[in-house]
């Protein structure tokens, strides 16, 4: 998991002489309390220089039957141990912080669960900044930007920024930028999606990223995206549609006619042997014979009229409103916790939803209130862009200017009354990004694939990625900086590099780093099978007793 603080606590270490800034946002793990060291205490509860925003971290289990397995007090929080009662007793005023936030953990699985598709998951995170009372803005209009304002702005819906200012803020001040993606690997419908075989009406579908494929077949499928309705008066809008049960399946072929599968590989030919059935052509033909005539001109030829129907049962609109749509196909199992301890997640889209949440829900825990922004001087801001998985080079990636553009005008509405020269341009030699991608965690099957002594595990801290031909941001600084707040704050980190004989993937933290030489640290939560269709990641749990290492 990932955190944002606003705060450092207060030390005379000599960080805080290195321009790190009083509302610096940091990405912190969510690691075991036994790996975190304190003078004051060696309870995490207790230890009162953490902020409000690190308490929603404690787990809390879903499961509510009584075993020797399940009912661990040390991980619920409606079962008080007698430490967390001394602790109560000691720090009320923390431990009713820890009391009143929701669950990190139960939040990130709504999340994901909600976040189906790019479109979704940006939408859910518009709903939760509106809730929170930030202010959405238009990129056509003009922006009255205000100190101690919060505010956002979403590009074709799949790209969202937010940011909150310091009301100390002046001109030339740094920003604090965490940055993600909301995009994943998947099949994306073709824009002529109706192809018929042997009696089944199957999906012509299109790889989007660089997924694990094969985790693809023989799973319970659906369709969800972005639709563009034109109703009878010529208005156009626009509607997410998620079909929650499965209409869709990808099916492998028997063993028996591919008898050498288990020795030669499974490898399909993605043109082939990648499409969905729908239905039966004679089961769709009686269910969608009177539908032909009404069907707008391009879809006759383009999709199945059966698919059409579909969407427009769940959209609730007549087939003949539906102008087009980009549609994912996903997986309808959904995220939960797994694991006999219920520690780990298990979920599709983790790679980068996690993030995603982790940035955006620590922005609004750090920002909840007035008094959050009342002593801050910087400006506070997660990104997070479309088509990281494809190369960011779209105008809703990170490729595309957005986040810069909005930086220009966040500060020139923040200085029309003292323009100053390359005020700008000093505000982002005084910025920190951190890139925030999933990151590959040790495989307990697999270790030869893994660097000797760069081997990142499951809840052992965040990990800082490093590559020597830049396909990670990374540079010395950016990284000491980084762990160095990690070690004040007693949070354990960790470093990843690729095998010398493997090549390296890459993330947007060299893209944004390039665009207006901001400096910049790619980090991520460790986590197995990614770009599976199905993901594991780890929980941090809150042992009964925590002891120093």
């Amino acid at each position: 998991m990932l955190l944002l603080r606003a705060r450092p606590p207060t030390s005379t270490h000599p960080m805080q002489r290195l321009d790190i800034g009083k509302a610096t946002p940091y990405l912190y793990p969510l690691v075991p309390s036994h790996h975190r060291t304190s003078s004051f205490s060696n309870n995490l509860i207790t230890r009162p220089r953490y902020s409000r925003s690190f308490c929603p971290v404690i787990y809390q289990t879903k499961c509510t039957r009584s075993s020797s397995i399940t009912e661990r007090p040390w991980t619920r929080l409606n079962h008080r141990s007698s430490f967390h009662a001394k602790a109560q007793a000691q720090y009320p005023e923390v431990t009713a912080n820890v009391e009143g936030s929701v669950s990190i953990v139960d939040g990130l699985v709504d999340f994901l669960n909600e976040s189906w598709t790019q479109f979704h998951a940006t939408a859910e995170a518009k709903r939760l900044l509106l809730e929170a009372g930030f202010i959405q803005l238009r990129e056509q209009d003009e922006w009255d930007v205000q100190p101690g304002g919060r505010y956002f702005f979403t590009r074709n819906m799949s790209c969202i920024i937010a940011f909150a200012v310091g009301e100390k803020y002046v001109a030339g001040k740094g920003f604090h930028v965490i940055a993600a993606h909301t995009d994943s690997p998947c099949p994306k419908l073709k824009p002529v999606s109706a192809t018929s075989k042997l009696g089944f009406l199957t999906v012509n579908v299109q790889p989007y990223g660089a997924g694990l494929w094969h985790t693809w077949f023989d799973r319970d499928l659906s369709v969800a995206g972005r639709v563009i309705l034109k109703t009878s008066d010529g208005s156009l809008s626009h509607k997410l549609v998620k079909v929650k049960r499965p209409i869709l399946r990808i099916p492998t072929l028997a063993i028996h006619l591919d008898r050498s599968v288990n020795t030669d590989g499974f490898k399909p030919n993605l043109e082939t042997h990648f499409m969905p059935v729908l239905a039966s052509q004679i089961k769709a033909d009686l269910c969608c014979a009177s539908d032909e005539n009404i069907l707008p001109p391009y879809a006759r030829k383009s999709h199945h009229p059966l698919l059409l129907q579909v969407l427009a049962d769940e959209l609730g609109c007549d087939i003949e409103e539906i102008a087009d749509f980009e549609l994912n196909v996903c997986d309808t199992q959904p995220s939960c916790l797994g694991g006999a301890r219920n520690e780990f997640i298990y979920s599709g889209r983790l790679d980068n939803l996690a993030s995603s949440f982790c940035a955006l829900r620590a922005l609004l825990d750090t920002c909840s209130h007035s008094a959050d922004l009342s002593n801050a001087s910087c400006i506070r801001m997660v990104s997070l862009f479309d088509n990281e998985e494809v190369g960011s080079n779209s105008a809703q990636g990170a490729g595309a200017p957005t986040m810069f553009q909005a930086m220009k005008r966040i500060t020139k509405c923040l200085s029309h009354r003292f323009p100053e020269e390359g005020v700008f341009e000093r505000a982002i030699q005084k910025s920190f990004l951190v890139s925030a991608d999933m990151a590959h965690g040790v495989h307990p099957n697999y270790s030869e694939k893994y660097e000797d002594h760069h081997q990142p595990k499951l809840q052992k801290g965040i990990v800082v990625k490093h590559n020597a031909n830049q396909r990670y941001a990374t540079n010395t600084v950016t990284s000491f900086l980084f762990k160095e707040v990690a070690n004040i704050n007693h949070l354990p980190t960790q470093d990843f590099v690729v095998r010398n004989d493997m090549g390296c993937g890459s993330t947007i933290g060299p893209i944004l780093a390039a665009g207006v030489g901001i400096r910049t640290v790619d980090c991520g939560i460790p986590q197995l099978s990614m770009h599976s269709r199905w993901f594991v990641c780890r929980l941090m749990k809150l042992r009964k007793e925590a002891t120093a290492r």
